[in-house]
């Protein structure tokens, strides 16, 4: 039976809201579909604990490996020049520049940051070396995007972010005081990158900063230009461009001639020296007999020392090849630009008589760039290739001879050149089986069947 209460509450009408209010609720809370589709949110979600390993990475290699530079070429070669730009002597600067004084121009804002709270040489060391590691660390963030865009797992992606921002050659590079050298392979894999992706301005001026940065960047103008669709003609006039707009100031000291022949080392460096190493292709060709002595003068047992007609050509024969072997890439289009970077920079370090632990850096980048982008699997060639740079440059010297070093580095050297030609310019030639065919019986032709 209904209450007389009920009856009375449906009969009464609903008492109006003041004007400017509705009977609607607003909900307390947003649904959290809404809030997780922001795309504020989604890229915190996805790229977050990246950023936050990749920055983690800078500060752990910055620790480690920049602590002080007595005993590396910074001291000798970046120091001086450093110097005299921070105390205001710009000139000064130019004509200590060494033969990579581009690379010194574009750190050199960083250089003046330790001014702003007292610090000294150590703390404009670090100012200059880490801009390197936050570009590979950028670097690292955008492939493993990438990755995670095209459906690579977590150890795929963990494994290029590892060898981007930590990689132990890294870690080498910057305790012989070379950052410049990680700054050159992050910036020509930018450069080919942006290129794979049709963006002629962008390409050009990272191609111009990695010239800039360091001459062996010159390499990089092949793929560059077999990765753009169109437009190659305008990446070619800001890359020259950005590059003499550097490369004019280190020239001034001498064409004034108040240099001593120091200041345009970054433009007239190309020969060889009389550095001989024992980790290139040219080892055999040199000869004992002579004392061998390192910068420090610590003499070197076992080393050889290079023929005389081999003092100027490597550093011209690297980049003469690189005209044939793009010309040759061609045919197989843009997307094979990056593993053609990689085969340059492999023909680098294998012809110059230099090498040393750092040369392969931009080897590895470049490889890693091609496999995360062209395979579904953990870049196993990158690692592998960083673990045998670490065992032929750094564990190998501790135990083996001069001549043994080189039979190790010719033995692994060798076959990745050969490996990389033969998926760079026949890729179909791998795919072959190597065992002979079996032999065909040709049969007469068959008699016909007779009924019976």
């Amino acid at each position: 039976m209904e209450h007389p209460a009920d009856r009375w509450a449906a009969r009464r009408p609903p008492k109006p809201l003041p004007a400017g209010l509705s009977n609607t609720v607003p909900p307390l809370k947003r649904r959290r579909r809404q809030t997780d589709n922001t795309p504020v949110s989604r890229r915190l979600r996805d790229h977050g604990p990246v950023l936050v390993f990749a920055t983690a990475g800078v500060w752990a290699m910055s620790f480690v490996a920049l602590y002080g530079f007595g005993w590396n070429d910074y001291e000798t070669e970046v120091a001086p020049a450093y110097g005299a730009l921070t105390s205001g002597h710009l000139w000064q600067f130019l004509t200590l520049a060494p033969g990579y004084g581009g690379s010194l121009e574009l750190r050199a804002p960083f250089a003046f940051l330790p001014g702003l709270w007292g610090g000294g040489a150590v703390a404009i060391y670090q100012a200059v070396s880490i801009p390197c590691l936050i570009a590979a660390a950028l670097l690292a963030v955008w492939l493993v995007a990438r990755m995670r865009a095209l459906g690579h797992n977590r150890l795929a992606r963990a494994t290029a972010l590892g060898l981007c921002v930590v990689n132990p050659v890294t870690l080498y590079a910057l305790q012989l005081g070379h950052p410049e050298e990680l700054l050159g392979a992050v910036l020509c894999v930018a450069a080919v990158l942006s290129a794979q992706r049709g963006q002629a301005g962008w390409s050009g001026l990272l191609l111009g900063l990695a010239i800039v940065n360091k001459q062996w960047a010159l390499l990089a103008i092949g793929p560059v230009l077999v990765a753009l669709p169109a437009h190659r003609w305008r990446a070619i006039a800001v890359a020259g461009t950005v590059a003499v707009c550097f490369y004019v100031p280190l020239l001034l000291p001498a064409y004034v001639g108040h240099a001593s022949g120091s200041g345009t080392a970054a433009v007239t460096d190309s020969g060889s020296g009389t550095i001989f190493q024992p980790w290139q292709l040219w080892w055999f060709l040199g000869s004992h007999g002579q004392v061998v002595r390192d910068t420090f003068g610590v003499l070197k047992v076992g080393y050889r020392t290079p023929p005389a007609w081999l003092q100027n050509l490597p550093h011209p024969l690297i980049i003469a090849l690189s005209v044939p072997a793009t010309l040759l890439a061609v045919r197989r289009g843009r997307r094979d630009a990056m593993l053609l970077l990689a085969f340059l920079f492999a023909i680098r370090f294998a012809l110059d008589s230099w090498d040393t632990v750092y040369y392969p850096l931009p080897f590895i980048f470049a490889l890693l760039a091609w496999e995360t982008l062209q395979r579904k699997r953990p870049p196993v060639l990158s690692l592998a290739a960083t673990t045998v740079v670490w065992l032929v440059f750094i564990v190998a010297p501790a135990h083996l001879s001069a001549d043994a070093q080189s039979a190790a580095f010719l033995i692994v050297a060798v076959p990745t050149l050969l490996a990389l030609g033969t998926a760079l310019f026949a890729p179909s030639a791998r795919l072959r089986p190597f065992r002979r065919a079996a032999p065909t019986v040709r049969l007469g032709p068959r008699a016909p069947v007779v009924p019976s």
